[in-house]
């Protein structure tokens, strides 16, 4: 085609070059606005720490693995023969070589940098293994086998393997690179006559090999600490971690041997330079790697099976002990109270019945059934939402603080009547104030008796700053502050606008800041667009989990945070852990799996910046403002050495622990994910002898989810106190079944108040072996199969209801356990569960009533006592037949089902019409009929059940 005009190289030239700018300004808007948000967050000292470290790594590591292979490639070309022998061989290489010749410079600066740039990315991210090695601090605790600290292995044993991982790719990839050019220029011969190898070409390999060979030997010898981390399968548990009686004495001396003959075996390599002959160094590394295969393998299988294997409880009781040890301190449950408990009672109804008043303030309201509810009576619109499982925080009711379920009014921009990109963006930008309701009453309907309700906020929060810019659903840009108006919310009186007087997020006004953002969120309109000007702002990285990860990468975030009211503020609080994957003996743990129940979701697991991890603390609470985004990081546990070693890491980032205001302290509580990893460790790890541990024969399991099958029953918060405290405290609570059983097989709860003296105390109620007290599934199979109950369920579900269960919480009362459960109606015609009933059980008692109040006192076989205490039932507990509980109440029953029943057919009848007006009517006489039979029914006297006890 001929070769181009000038005006079109021009043309080319001009698109290669701006080709190559744009590449350039994508990469530098990634790290402008990476920069840009975390100065906006005053963490900028995070960003510059973590981006000197990442570039030394890069640099230094880069540079030496491009020096070494640069060298070897130029010392083999250095020491390549003066001339080739004639062969069709070399005859063959000429031409290579002579093809070659005019680039190799270019090509050796090619490869340096090629092994340079992958080498270097690689080192870069080991930025924490440096910044932990460089910053680590002692853990006080020795190790029961080599008796090193424990930061040995967490801090310094990851570092030197990372090191020697790098002297390995050094060693070898010098290695090749050197025999091929010792190939090219004649210094190795495969099929030419006469010596195989130069002497140059010799020595200088076998120097190479020396030099991996004692990089194996170094290997051997850290080999010997990694023991003390090394995981594997053993008895009852799948991540035990630790020597064993082999490792210790076996494998320990066999790599102590190995040792020593790599060390030999590579001083023969380096003696090649003057013997110039391999055959000593093959036979040396000949004989290492078939000491590997019989010191190594054979000898510890000897041991195994001629030492172990015959008496393995005995050999083993000593590395059991130590590993129980070592785990039950890495996860902190060493401290655990564990107490024998029957699981039965003798005390009498009366005594029972006080008891249950005051021994648990049981939670009615469940917090992942209602927040349907929530939504539908609190959305007020329908671009605000509430999350699919709400919390459970302590507010003070009447000057006496209840457990309280709690939620957010977040923006869901999935509902914005027109979508379109100011919309998304400028107008709907945040939601508005927290919803609360008492989480021991429901209304007259069996809706939450809400505390804190509507738009503007009104309740017992008093005035705060009420906007939620930041939470849990906020998961898109908004750019806000300029002259485009926000919606506030909407009232009676119309639509309020606002704009944004907060600090957070990163001005616009600046042309390349809005440059960088329109390509960073792919978005040009943000380039150009007239809705910014100036006092835009553009906030992003809006939810509370994945602030405080960017904040503190070295930071494991819990999967639940949860909003508070502090200092008239709305706060997310954030519950953070440091972790390690490198404490002696302690069995590890896979985070993602332990943490996972029945109400884990996508929104709620855990973030996990190490997965599988062998020790962890709760070393930090944090907050973020739903207002401003501002990220605040408290010390919460002033002894751990993996915080005090991220804190000489990056200073000034986490808070003293005194810093923690009063207020927040009130709603500061013990995380659920830290709780689920402590009673996944304590199935097993509740025991401390060796004996025990071995046969597994007191092995418990986490219990499935009555009515999530399949999933793990997740832990409850309930304020309750157990046989040992004198009044209610705040908890997380569990059950435990026996290993591969239904039955009950511990309770265990922890002191959940930071506030408490006792906080983090763990407790644990273990009953019999044999017991036959239920467990959560059977107690539920035993609602499901009682007459009765079936019978008031159906009754509950006619006219295409819906039932649902809630949690099923479990309280020990006075030697037995307690469990109560509430039972919500969806009701035809309404897309949210109200409260309807409570299932109560205590030994072999069963109450289905309106509710809890009611339902005890059937069980205990109280009903007819009055304020005064007086029983007016007759003998034994059963009414007279001459009382108002014969026909008159059956026939009103009756009547009542024949008024549902009507109401349903003529619902239905108005359904096929089309008669939306009428269908509505029926569906409400078919709700009233059905209360009015289920109260009928209540009071009919069909109680003729015995003692409770």
């Amino acid at each position: 085609m001929g070769r181009p005009s000038r005006r079109a190289r021009t043309l080319l030239l001009t698109a290669g070059v701006l080709a190559v700018l744009a590449m350039l300004f994508v990469m530098f808007a990634g790290f402008w606005t990476d920069w840009l948000w975390y100065r906006s967050v005053d963490y900028s000292s995070v960003f510059t720490k973590t981006l000197w470290t990442k570039i030394g790594m890069f640099a230094v590591f880069g540079l030496l693995m491009a020096a070494a292979i640069g060298f070897n490639i130029w010392l083999a070309h250095r020491l390549r023969p003066p001339l080739s022998a004639m062969s069709l061989e070399q005859q063959s290489l000429d031409r290579y070589r002579m093809g070659l010749a005019p680039y190799k410079k270019w090509i050796l600066l090619g490869i340096m940098a090629l092994v340079g740039l992958i080498s270097g990315a690689s080192a870069a991210g080991q930025w924490r293994t440096w910044l932990m090695w460089v910053n680590g601090v002692t853990f006080g605790t020795k190790d029961p086998q080599f008796h090193k600290d424990v930061s040995f292995f967490a801090f310094d044993l990851p570092f030197y393997r990372f090191l020697l991982s790098f002297g390995f790719a050094a060693a070898i990839l010098s290695l090749i690179a050197a025999a091929l050019v010792h190939y090219l220029y004649g210094g190795l011969r495969v099929t030419t006559p006469g010596a195989r190898a130069t002497a140059q070409a010799t020595g200088h390999l076998s120097v190479l090999l020396g030099l991996f060979v004692a990089l194996k030997a170094v290997a051997y010898w850290l080999d010997r600490y990694g023991l003390a981390v090394k995981s594997g399968d053993f008895k009852s548990t799948d991540n035990w971690t630790g020597l064993k009686y082999v490792d210790a004495n076996a494998y320990l001396p066999a790599k102590t041997i190995l040792f020593i003959i790599a060390i030999i075996c590579a001083l023969l390599f380096f003696a090649t330079i003057w013997r110039r002959t391999w055959q000593l160094p093959v036979i040396g590394f000949g004989l290492m790697v078939l000491s590997a295969i019989l010191i190594g393998g054979l000898y510890p299988a000897i041991v195994q099976k001629f030492q172990v294997s015959p008496n393995e409880q005995s050999k083993e009781a000593p590395y059991i002990k130590k590993n129980i040890d070592a785990t039950r301190k890495a996860y902190d449950i060493d401290d655990s109270q564990v107490r024998d408990y029957k699981g039965t009672s003798k005390a009498g109804n009366e005594t029972l019945r006080d008891a249950a008043d005051t021994t648990a303030s049981m939670r009615l309201l469940d917090p992942s059934v209602v927040s349907p509810t929530f939504q539908q009576k609190q959305q007020v619109r329908g671009y605000y939402q509430f999350p699919q499982t709400l919390d459970v925080d302590r507010y003070k009711h009447d000057g006496k603080e209840q457990d309280t379920v709690v939620g957010l009014r977040e923006i869901n921009t999935d509902g914005i009547p027109e979508k379109n990109w100011i919309n998304e963006h400028f107008k709907y930008t945040h939601g508005y104030g927290m919803v609360a309701a008492k989480g021991t009453e429901v209304d007259k309907d069996g809706a939450p008796a809400f505390t804190e309700k509507d738009l503007p906020p009104k309740g017992d929060k008093g005035k705060y700053e009420g906007r939620v810019y930041y939470g849990e659903k906020t998961t898109q840009y908004s750019i806000v502050g300029g002259p485009q108006k926000e919606l506030d919310y909407a009232d009676d009186n119309g639509e309020k606008t606002y704009s944004y007087k907060g600090k957070s997020g990163v001005d616009l006004s600046n042309p390349v800041n809005r440059a960088a953002y329109a390509v960073t969120f792919s978005e040009p309109q943000i380039l150009y667009s007239g809705a910014i000007g100036d006092g835009s702002r553009i906030l992003y990285n809006r939810t509370p989990k994945e602030r405080v990860e960017a904040v503190a990468p070295w930071l494991t975030i819990d999967g639940d945070p949860y909003p508070a009211v502090v200092d008239g503020r709305i706060k997310w609080i954030v519950d953070a852990y440091t972790t390690s994957n490198g404490y002696p003996y302690s069995s590890r743990t896979t985070l993602g799996d332990t943490t996972a129940d029945s109400l884990t979701d996508g929104q709620r697991s855990v973030v996990a910046q190490q997965n599988r991890v062998n020790y962890i603390r709760n070393s930090v609470k944090a907050t973020v403002d739903a207002y401003t985004g501002d990220v605040q990081m408290y010390q919460w546990d002033k002894k751990d050495p993996v915080l005090k070693t991220w804190m000489k890491a990056f200073p000034g980032t986490v808070k003293p622990k005194s810093a923690i205001g009063s207020e927040l302290m009130d709603h500061l509580r013990y995380p659920q994910d830290l709780f689920k990893v402590q009673r996944d460790l304590l199935q097993t790890y509740h025991v401390t002898s060796p004996s025990q541990f071995y046969s597994g024969s007191e092995r418990w399991q986490v219990p499935d989810d009555p009515t999530h099958k399949g999933n793990a029953v997740p832990p409850y918060y309930l304020s309750m106190k157990m046989p040992d405290q004198k009044s209610q405290q705040f908890q997380l609570t569990t059950t435990f079944n026996p290993n591969k059983r239904e039955t009950l097989g511990a309770f265990m709860a922890v002191e959940a108040d930071a506030r408490s003296n006792d906080y983090g105390k763990i407790r644990i109620l273990r009953l019999p072996p044999n017991t036959t007290v239920s467990g959560p599934s059977q107690v539920q199979s035993k609602f499901n199969s009682d007459p009765d109950i079936a019978e008031k369920i159906n009754l509950l579900k006619r006219g295409d209801s819906e039932v649902e269960y809630g949690n099923l919480m479990t309280v020990p009362l006075e030697g037995g356990l307690l469990y109560a459960e509430p039972v919500y109606v969806r009701g035809a015609g309404t897309n949210y569960p109200r409260m309807r009933k409570v299932l109560v059980t205590y030994g072999e008692q069963i109450a289905f009533e309106d509710t809890l109040e009611q339902a005890l006192d059937k069980v205990f076989d109280t009903e007819g006592r009055t304020d005064e205490g007086e029983d007016t039932t007759g003998p034994g507990g059963d009414r007279d037949e001459g009382d108002q509980g014969g026909e008159p109440e059956n026939a009103t029953v009756e009547q009542a089902l024949k008024d549902a029943q009507k109401a349903y057919d003529d619902g239905q009848k108005a359904l096929e019409k089309g008669d939306w007006q009428e269908y509505g009517k029926q569906q409400k006489e078919l709700e009233d009929a059905l209360k009015e039979a289920s109260e009928a029914e209540n009071k009919g006297g069909k109680n003729k059940g015995g003692s409770g006890s």
